[in-house]
C-alpha cells in the first residue's frame, strides 16, 4: 500500500462524477454499492498491513448498517451527513472494545476470534426479532442530504454521489496513513514483531490503531451499503460477508489503496451479470472468472495499471 498516485486517483473521482450523468441507473446502484464495499475491503487491507487477516469485519460493516436503520426507525433521523458519522461512530466504539480482546492475539488466532465475535452478532440480530426484525431486517427510508429530499432515481444518484465524496476520503484517508509513521511501524510488525518491539515501538498501540482505522472504515462501508440498498438484515454480519471483503482484498490487490476499490467493482459487475445469465451457476462463473484473475494477475487487478503509473513517474 502506498500514498502515491493522488493525480490518478483524482481523475477516477472526476470519471465516477461524470459517470453518474451518463451510467442508467441500475449501473450507477451498482457502482454505489461497489464502492461500499470497496471501502469495506479497506479495512481487510489496513489489517493485512499488519500481518493480520480478519474473517469478522462483517461485525462493524452490519452494526454501522444497522445504527444507520435505528437512527431511522426510532428517532427519525434521515439527514444522510448525521446517519454516517454515526454509523462510523458505532463501528469504531465497537472496535475500540473488541480491539481490546483481539489485538493481542495474531495468526489464526486473530481470524477466528474476530469470525466468531461476527457471529455472535449475527445471533443477536437473528434471535431480537422485537429489535431487530430477525431474518427479515429492517427497511431503510430514502435519506435527504443537506435536507434536500430526493425519491426515485434522483435519490439513488444523490446516494451514489454521497458513496465517491465518501470514498474519495477514506482512500486519502488510508493513504495519508500508509505513509505515516504509523503505517511503516505497522508494516514492519508484519515483517519481524519481534524486532520492532526491541527497538521500543509499542507493538500493541500500533495493532490497536489499525484495528480502529478498520473498524470505522468497515462501518463506513456498511453504512453506505444501508443507505444505498435500503434494507439491513443479518447477513451482514454473516461470516460469508467477512469471507467476500477478504476475497476481493486479494483479487484487487493489496499493495495499493486503489486497487481494493477496483476490485470491489469488477466483482459487483462479475457477479451480477453472472446472475443475470446463469442465475443457476452464477457462483461457479463468478469462481471460474476469479481463478482466471487471480492465475494471470497474481498481484492484483490493480497490478498493471500499478506498473504502468511507476514507469511514468521514474
Amino acid at each position: 500500500m502506498n500514498a502515491r498516485g493522488g493525480g490518478l486517483g483524482v481523475l477516477l473521482v472526476v470519471a465516477l462524477v461524470m459517470a453518474g450523468l451518463v451510467l442508467p441507473r441500475w449501473l450507477v446502484f451498482l457502482l454505489a454499492l461497489a464502492l461500499a464495499k470497496g471501502v469495506a475491503v479497506l479495512s481487510v487491507v489496513v489489517l493485512m498491513r499488519a500481518g493480520l487477516v480478519s474473517f469478522g469485519q462483517g461485525l462493524f460493516f452490519a452494526s454501522a448498517a444497522y445504527a444507520a436503520g435505528f437512527a431511522m426507525r426510532w428517532w427519525g433521523v434521515r439527514e444522510a451527513l448525521l446517519l454516517v458519522p454515526w454509523s462510523v461512530a458505532v463501528a469504531v466504539g465497537l472496535g475500540a472494545l473488541a480491539g481490546l480482546l483481539v489485538a493481542r492475539y495474531r495468526d489464526i488466532f486473530f481470524a477466528m476470534l474476530t469470525l466468531a465475535l461476527s457471529m455472535v452478532l449475527y445471533g443477536v440480530l437473528i434471535k431480537a426479532y422485537g429489535v431487530t426484525g430477525g431474518s427479515d431486517g429492517i427497511r431503510i427510508p430514502t435519506p435527504t442530504l443537506l435536507g434536500l429530499q430526493l425519491s426515485g432515481d434522483d435519490a439513488r444518484l444523490l446516494v451514489y454521489y454521497l458513496a465517491v465524496a465518501a470514498t474519495a476520503a477514506a482512500a486519502w484517508a488510508v493513504g495519508r496513513y500508509a505513509a505515516a509513521p504509523a503505517g511503516y511501524l505497522a508494516h514492519a510488525v508484519r515483517d519481524n514483531e519481534v524486532r520492532v518491539a526491541y527497538l521500543g515501538a509499542p507493538v500493541s498501540r500500533i495493532v490497536y490503531a489499525a484495528f480502529l482505522l478498520s473498524s470505522g472504515l468497515a462501518g463506513l462501508g456498511g453504512a453506505l451499503t444501508a443507505l444505498n440498498v435500503g434494507h439491513v438484515d443479518p447477513g451482514l454480519a454473516y461470516w460469508t460477508t467477512s469471507g467476500e471483503l477478504v476475497f476481493i482484498a486479494v483479487l484487487g490487490g493489496t499493495g495499493t489503496v486503489l486497487g481494493p476499490l477496483a476490485g470491489a467493482v469488477v466483482y459487483e459487475l462479475i457477479r451480477s451479470y453472472a446472475f443475470k445469465y446463469a442465475p443457476y451457476a452464477w457462483q461457479m462463473l463468478v469462481g471460474a472468472a476469479m481463478l482466471l484473475i487471480i492465475l494471470f494477475l497474481p498481484g492484483g487487478l490493480w497490478s498493471p495499471v500499478e506498473r504502468v503509473w511507476r514507469r511514468q513517474q521514474a
